[in-house]
């Protein structure tokens, strides 16, 4: 009875075609930074891409979560809907870069320079912008629960609704910076400069500002319930409706000049 066994030779091309299948399908292969920079792809999660010059590239919708984009130039790239979560973009360049709407969840912006960025909706929860440089850029409606943000330049800012509850804005320039109904409840904003912001209807509540500058700022509606405003300067700020219930004013300037006992 004749052998039903297949011929190695047969057997050959189909082990062949299973093997490129499972090598294709293999996970954590590293993507090849090279497409990207070559025009030819924008993914590229988890890839080594600092330093590089990647100004004017249109990266709208682009999958670089992970990616090490230290130093890198983004100066007015597209970039919005972008998935850069827990990327590296410490020192990178992204002034006037469109990031609305990006998922920026986690990623490292250390001293980066961010001026007239446009980050309306972009999710910047628990990222890192400690020293990064933020003045007249867009961060409306921006989610930044828990970020540090620190030492950070954010003078002129538009952050009308943002949600900045637990964030840490010590030390920050927030100048003339819109706050519009932002949410900071329990946000850390101790000898921040709150120069002339307009903080209407803002959520402070159980707000660290410790010795902030808030000269000329407007509180108007704002909820200060609870805050800690131990020696903090509220010359000429306007308070009319805001709420003070709990708050700590010791050592406060109060709008007219005199310190609060």
């Amino acid at each position: 009875m004749p052998s039903r066994t297949p011929s190695s030779e047969a057997m050959t091309p189909r082990f062949l075609v299973l093997a490129l299948l499972l090598a294709s399908a293999t996970p954590g292969r590293a993507a090849d930074p090279g497409e990207l920079l070559a025009g030819h792809s924008k993914d590229c999660p988890g890839c080594v891409l600092a330093g590089a010059k990647l100004k004017r590239f249109d990266l709208s919708e682009a999958d670089l979560a992970g990616a090490n984009l230290a130093g890198a130039i983004l100066h007015r790239a597209q970039l919005a809907g972008a998935n850069l979560s827990g990327a590296n973009l410490t020192g990178a360049n992204l002034n006037k870069t469109d990031l609305k709407r990006a998922n920026l969840a986690g990623a490292r912006l250390g001293e980066a320079m961010l001026y007239e960025a446009d980050l309306s909706e972009a999710d910047l929860t628990r990222a890192d912008l400690a020293g990064a440089m933020v003045g007249s850029s867009h961060l409306t409606f921006a989610k930044l629960d828990g970020a540090n943000i620190a030492d950070a330049d954010l003078a002129d800012a538009q952050m009308h609704g943002a949600k900045l509850k637990g964030a840490d804005l010590s030390r920050s320039d927030l100048g003339q910076t819109t706050l519009r109904r932002a949410e900071l409840e329990g946000a850390h904003l101790e000898a921040a400069s709150l120069l002339r912001a307009d903080l209407r209807g803002a959520d402070l509540k159980g707000a660290d500002l410790r010795n902030a500058d808030l000269m000329h700022a407007d509180l108007t509606g704002a909820d200060l319930s609870g805050a800690d405003l131990k020696g903090a300067r509220l010359l000429l700020a306007k308070l009319a409706d805001a709420k003070l219930d709990g708050a700590d004013l010791a050592g406060t300037i109060m709008p007219d000049g005199t310190t609060h006992e």
